[in-house]
Parts: structure tokens; sequence; C-alpha cells
């Protein structure tokens, strides 16, 4: 952009493209790689380009003036810009703006060649030299293609000229150290591909394709695409580049590949020429059900709107740059007409491709007479408006590129206008100078449109951020056919980087409809998800995105889907059936509500109370010989024992606490030694009786009660010592027990000290052996009813039971445990009672007549008869 009087006209380049074969009968029939070399120029404003074919060279097939009316637009919004602003009483004032064209030919070499021309001022341009008058060269608006705008960059990077680009959106153009002058109107691919991410991440898609066209746009686009991808955990089944020139083998490797894909979603970074044949392949295939997501290259290109595309393209959700409104800039393209446009050398292409006619200096035939039509044409009169016309060119529902271009040329006059409004002592340069407003210095100027900040008449905030891009602002269209059969670009969403984290997106997705017409989101997934409950496992050889579902293991929950790991639940918790949570494990004891519980506590009651009744017994029949021959006051301390040993067995049921597991084994403990004391005790004592019976026995001292009671609590006194030492070092206590049982927590009585319960087992071991082998001895003295047999016998009970006790209380946990030891000690008891106390209740009550001094002393008669 230059300060001007009137801008300069240049020559219309042309482009020949030459092919060896007859001449097609029909345009149809052009060979499809002309026809794409014809597509990529036609997005050249302004080229004519001419197909030449061997063997016919008497003919030529003549394609004139193949021109783009967007593109025409877009150099038109930069011209509205520019008047709009020379009107403006507050923007540079007493200044005029001013402009030169020239077309780059969609060539790096010709755009470089154009930045020399207006750089020097030189048809033939020479570097560092300069001979254009002040006031100098402001700024440069250009270009469209980030191909082309990275080099001119490089060129305008070393003077330090400012460019403001309204379409290269490459994201190494953000790079202020290789490009320190290129700023942008449109925003930058980083924002866009981090969109994209998001939109795909929205609907749940994490097996995509990537198609990118082969330049800087598509693969530099696609790469940090592919890098948001993989950050958010999707995989990329193919990436495949789109080549810049039409290659058949690579097209349909590229079609063959989308054709065999599993992956429903696809995004394309490019552009519209260079992906059309992919396309055309894709619905000539009739590849349908395909989820296409578009890069701003190609998110409106309207030459998809015919109907071989609808099957293929219905559904498209494009990432399109905002649309915005240019107030009168409809007004102002009505208003364009050959007699009132000067120096615009593409308008009479313009008009002759809208109205299908042409001008007299322009009609030809193989004669040269310049006054004949050629055969379907009327000659253009220049009179022609376009007021009132539906034409794309007056379509103000998508202006984004040419929006963009309208600000780029406001940016720079704001800048110009904060250049020239600065104060003296207040500048940005050394010293806080300011720039001579009549001869600045290009940095000078960029400096002031890095700055630049402004509401422009849209209402909408135009400013650069430290990499000289705007804000990521996209509008999110979707392809619906229309009734008119033609596509609709229907807003249904926006991407706006400047909004909070996990808000830049807003999707109305109730509005979309996806390919085939289908409402509902289609799913692009190389596994379905894992339910609750389960994990991912990865299959061999295959991306993270492809897996099978594995079940959580025992005590694991997961609880999210397409969880990567099973999470442990805590050693108070389970699993429940789906395995999507954990709960509360059931607490297991002996309780009293239980069947088991119930029942041991009801025979543990009915043992207490048989040696109760038989003390009664004993009690009532006192001075009967049986029970004063047996030593009644060791056989009332017995009963009372076994009452208590059948009693303690009650402490084991229920939960267990503190209080109780202290008590229980203690209490079984020493009951059970003065139990064993007292039997121990009869046994002495009937051994010293009868070895004591001559006159000159020394045992005779030792005949009496005190031997007895010695007995019994020298005996008891060596438990209670061990029973104190082991409440005192190493107590009992609760205990949880989670390892067990899975799913289950055993409520139980850590013992503390092993070696102490089982020394107490021990000790009540050698009280019943020392007891046996006694009783076993005298079991052949000579009486009526000797003691000792039947204590033998006890003992051959107690000792088998407790023998069998120990294996089964080591092979069971938890409440089977007590229940043993609740049994083993109620079978003891019971068998102990039974084989001393029942045969003398039976003479007691059933056969008084053998309860006398004399069947006892062996001289008395044995009667069989009952008692009436």
């Amino acid at each position: 952009m230059t300060y001007l009087e009137k801008p300069i006209e240049i020559e219309e380049p042309k482009v020949e493209i030459i092919s060896h074969g007859p001449l097609p009968k029909n345009t149809e029939d052009i060979p499809r790689q002309i026809r794409a070399l014809a597509t990529a120029i036609s997005g050249i404003s302004g080229v004519d380009y001419q197909i030449l074919f061997d063997g016919m060279t008497s003919v030529t097939w003549f394609v004139d003036r193949l021109f783009d009316v967007i593109y025409y637009r877009i150099a038109q919004s930069a011209i509205f810009a520019t008047e709009e602003i020379n009107k403006k009483e507050h923007l540079l004032p007493n200044t005029t703006l001013g402009f030169s064209i020239y077309g780059s030919c969609d060539s790096v070499s010709t755009s470089l060649l154009s930045a020399m021309h207006l750089l020097t001022g030189k048809d033939q341009p020479i570097p560092n030299f300069g001979c254009k008058r002040r006031p100098a060269l402001s700024a440069f608006i250009a270009e469209d293609r980030s191909a082309l705008s990275i080099p001119i960059a490089r060129l305008l990077g070393i003077y330090k000229v400012p460019q403001v680009s309204y379409a290269s959106s490459v994201n190494a153009l953000s790079d202020k150290t290789q490009f320190p002058s290129f700023l942008r109107t449109t925003p930058s691919d980083d924002f866009q591909a981090y969109g994209i991410a998001k939109l795909v991440l929205y609907f749940g898609w994490s097996w995509v394709g990537i198609l990118a066209e082969d330049n800087d746009y598509g693969l530099q686009g696609s790469l940090l695409l592919k890098k948001e991808l993989e950050k958010a955990g999707v995989c990329i089944e193919f990436q495949m580049v789109i080549p810049t020139v039409f290659s058949a083998k690579i097209t349909n490797n590229i079609v063959d590949a989308i054709e065999k894909s599993t992956a429903r979603a696809i995004v394309i970074f490019s552009t519209d020429n260079s992906l059309y044949q992919v396309m055309l392949t894709v619905a000539n295939k009739n590849i349908t059900g395909k989820i296409w997501l578009a890069s701003d290259g190609w998110a409106t290109f309207s030459k998809f709107s015919t109907r071989r595309f609808f099957k293929t393209c219905e559904g498209i959700l494009g990432f399109s740059i905002r649309r915005g409104y240019m107030p009168g800039f409809k007004e102002f393209l009505n208003r364009l007409s050959p007699s009132k446009t000067q120096g615009d050398i593409f308008i009479r292409t313009f008009w002759e491709q809208l109205f299908s006619c042409q001008w007299p200096s322009r009609v030809q035939n193989g004669t040269g007479n310049e006054n004949k039509v050629n055969e379907g044409s009327r000659l253009c009169t220049g009179s022609e408006t376009l007021e009132g016309l539906d034409i794309p060119f007056l379509d103000m529902s998508d202006l984004s590129t040419s929006y963009n271009a309208y600000n780029a040329v406001y940016a720079v006059a704001h800048a110009l206008h904060n250049l020239k409004h600065c104060q003296p002592g207040e500048g940005p340069f050394v010293n806080r100078s300011c720039a001579d407003a009549e001869d600045f210095e290009p940095w000078q100027l960029l400096h002031y449109i890095r700055k630049v900040n402004f509401t422009n008449s849209n209402g909408e905030e135009i400013f650069f951020d430290a990499n000289g891009n705007p804000p990521g602002i996209y509008d999110i269209l979707n392809w619906q056919v229309t009734p008119e059969n033609t596509f609709s670009f229907l807003t249904v969403g926006r991407f706006d980087s400047r909004a909070p984290s996990g808000q830049e997106l807003t999707l109305n997705q109730s509005a979309i409809i996806w390919n085939g017409g289908q409402r509902q989101v289609p799913r692009s997934v190389c596994s379905e998800s894992c339910p609750l409950g389960y994990r991912k496992t990865v299959q061999p050889g295959k991306p993270t995105c492809c897996f099978d579902c594995t079940p959580c293991s025992e005590g694991e929950i997961s609880n999210q889907t397409d969880s990567t790991e099973c999470m442990k639940c805590s050693d108070d918790d389970w699993p429940n059936q789906q395995k999507d949570t954990c709960v509360k494990k059931p607490m297991e004891y002996l309780s009293y509500e239980e069947p088991l519980g119930a029942i041991l506590a009801a025979a543990s009651t009915l043992t207490a109370v048989i040696p109760a009744a038989i003390l009664m017994i004993f009690i009532k029949s006192k001075n009967t010989p049986l029970v004063k021959a047996n030593n009644r006051e060791l056989s009332y301390l017995l009963l009372v024992s076994l009452s208590l040993c059948a009693l303690c067995s009650l402490v084991f049921i229920g939960r267990p606490v503190s209080a109780t597991c202290l008590v229980r084994q203690v209490a079984f403990g020493i009951t059970f030694a003065l139990c064993l004391s007292c039997i121990l005790a009869k046994t002495i004592i009937v051994v010293i009786a009868f070895k004591a019976t001559t006159s000159d026995n020394k045992l005779k001292q030792w005949v009496g009660p005190q031997l007895a009671k010695s007995i019994v609590i020298v005996a008891t006194s060596i438990q209670i010592i061990l029973c104190v030492l082991w409440l005192t070092i190493t107590p009992p206590f609760v205990g949880r027990n989670s390892s067990y049982h899975i799913g289950k927590i055993i409520m139980e009585c850590n013992d503390g000290s092993s070696a102490a319960f089982w020394g107490m087992l021990g000790y009540m071991g050698l009280l019943a052996m020392v007891s046996f082998v006694v009783a076993f001895i005298s079991r052949k003295l000579p009486d009526s009813f000797n003691e000792a047999k039947f204590i033998t016998f006890s003992m051959l009970v107690f000792v088998s039971v407790w023998l069998s006790f120990v294996p089964a209380y080591l092979s069971t946990r938890g409440k089977y445990m007590v229940a043993v030891e609740i049994f083993a000690i109620l079978a003891s008891s019971s068998g102990l009672m039974a084989c001393i106390f029942l045969p003398k209740c039976y003479i007691i009550l059933l056969r008084p007549d053998m309860n006398t001094k004399e069947f006892l002393m062996g001289r008395g008669k044995f009667s069989t008869k009952k008692l009436k």
C-alpha cells in the first residue's frame, strides 16, 4: 500500500499449458490432468491461459480470462476500505490514502518480483535501491496463500516493511525471529488446530484420519492438529498428503485409504483447488457415511454445490474464519461499472463473465474481423447494472476473507493515524521521539501497527497479539442440502480463543444434519467404549484407541467409561456386583442372631445348667456315703468350674469388643485349669488314701483336705500367673481381617501372642495328662465304686477333644474358628461331667440301695430292684 494519486496498472499475465494429444471434441473430455491444472489456475484473478494440442496446428482451443469473482471481491473490499477511510475526517485528516495492485499469478517468483517493484519503484528492480518519491511505501496487504506470504515476509522482514495478510494462516508466520514485520487479520492455524481437536473431543471421536495439502498450510496445520489430538488421547488411523499438482496415482491411493478406513471422522487441512480432485473421486466411488471436518481453506467451497457431491459432502463441519458485515459494501459493489471505474484492469473481464457478453475490441474470428460477435455471445455496452442481481459476488452472507482484507486496510490506517498524532516528547522511540509523518521509516510504522487497537464499523475490536495474530475466532459451518439443490453453509457453532478455558467451543448440536440426513451423532472409534467395571486392554500392535474391555479384577472397580486402570477398594470396602463402586464389606462374626450362634448359645446355657442341677443334687445328698466318699468339697468345686466353663463360651459369641477379647481366652483357660486341678486333686487323694491304709505308711500324713486345697490352689495359680503375664505383655485385641475371606471383614479377637495362647492350652494339657496317668494307675484299686475309673474315661474324652481341636482350630477362620473353640469347650466339659458325675447321679437318684457304706466297702449285696 502506498500514498499515490492513482493506482498503477500492470500487464495481465498469461499462462500456457502444453499437452500432447489430439484436440478433444468436448470440453468434458479434456484429460483430468489438464482440467486439474486449469482448476488450480482458476483461483488467480485476471489470468489468461491457453491449452495447445499437437496434431491440430491450425486450430487453437482458447479459454478467455478464467476469472474468479471472489478474489475480485476481496480486492474491491480493500478499495472500499481505502475510499471509506479517505472520507472520514477523524481518521487521517488532510491525507489521501492510495494503493497499488500487483498480481502474483500464484507464483513465488512473481510475488517476489512484484514486491521488489513496490519497494524499489523500478520495472527492473535493483535490491537495496529505491527511486520512489515520498511519501514512502507504507505497508503491504498481502497475500492470501501462506506459500506466497512466507517468501514475501522474509524479504520484507529484512527492511522491516509491515506486511498485513488477510488469509495466510500458517503457524510458522507467528515466529517473529524469522518474520519480524508480518501481521495478519486471519487467525493462526494453531487456533484452528486446537479448535478442531476440541470439536473432535466434543463428539467423542477417538479414531480419525487426516488429509493435508502438500504445502506449508496443509503440512504445518495437520502437524499442529495431530499434536493436539494425540495430546487428548485421539488416535490417527492414517495421515496422507494431497498433492498440489494433480496425480491420479496419489489421488487413487488417498481415496482407497478413505474407503478402507474404519475411521469415520476425517479432517482435511487443504485449500479447495487441491482437494477438488480427491473429493470428485470420492463422489464417483459413492463413498458415503464419512464425517468430513473442513479447515478454513475449503469450508465454504462453492464448487462442491452440485448434485454429484450431495451424498458425499452432506453434513460436512467446517471451520470458517469469522464473518463480518461491512456497512455500505453491497451498495459500493452495485455501483461498479466499466464507465465509472477508471484504472480497473479486471472489470471488463468481470463484466463479460457476469453478463455473458463481449467487448467490441475483444470480439475475434479467424479472419481478424473485430466487429463480429462469437456465436452465443452479444456485445457489452457498459450500461448494464449489478443492481438487483442474485449472484455470489453480491452475497453478503460470507464476507470472511473480504472482511479480513477490509480490517487489514483499517489497521494500517489507524497505525498511520497514531504515527501522525504522536506528541513530541511522548513518542515510542529513542529519547521518546516521534516519527516524521512526512518522512518516516517502515520500522517506525511497524511499531504502531503492532500496537493498533480499534473498534471497526461492525463493532468488533481489532488488535494483534505479541506474534502479530488476531484472536482465534471461527464460525463452525454445517453443509446442508437445500430444496434448491445446493449447499447451505449453516452456522451451528463458534470457536473463540478468548473464552475461558473449556468454554472456547459453543455448539448447537440439534441444528446439525449429518451425512445421509441423520440427526444422531455418528461414532468414529476403533473400539467401543468400555463400560463401568471394565478397563481397557490395548490390542498388540495397534494404537491405544484400539483395545479390548477386560473386567476389573477381584477387589477393584472402575467408575468411568474407558478406564485404563481399575482402582483398588480400601480394606474396609468391596466392589458391588457391577464393579463400578466400592461398598462397605459386611462384618462377619459369630452372632446370636444367626442359627449357628443361637444353637451354640443354647448349648452353652444347657451345659452350664446341668452341672448346676447336679450340684444341687449333691448338696441335697451331701450326707450320703457316695457323696462323702468322693470328697464332696472337690466335687462341689468341680461342678462349679464345669458350669463356669460352659458359661465362658458365651463370651465368644457376639461382636468382638476390647473387653470380651481380653476376658474370653483368659476366663476359658482359668476355669478349665480349675476344673482339671480339681480332677487332679481327686485322683491324687484316691491314690494316697488307698496307699495309706497301713499304720506305718508315711503317706498317711498327707491324707486330709489340706492336700486337695493345696493341689487346686497351686495348679490353678500357675495358670492365673500365665494369663496375667499374657494380659500384661501382649494382651488380645479386636482385629479386622479382610484378607482371609474375599468381600468380607472378619471381626475377630487377635490373641496378641500365639505363644501365650498355646502355652495356656499346653498347661491345660499337662494337667489333663497328669490326671489321666494318676487315674489310670489307680483304676484297679479295690472299691465298689472306684472314681478313678471314671476320671480315666473323662480324661480320655478331654484329651481326644482337644487333640482334635488343634488341627480344626488352625484350619478355620472367623466365626467358624470361634465355633470350633466353643464346641471344644462344651464337648470337653460335657465329657468330664458325663463321665464323672452321671454314674453318681444314677446311684443317688435311681439306686439308693447302692448308696450305702456297706456297698461302698464291698460288703453289701447288690439289688437289681428298682425303687418305687
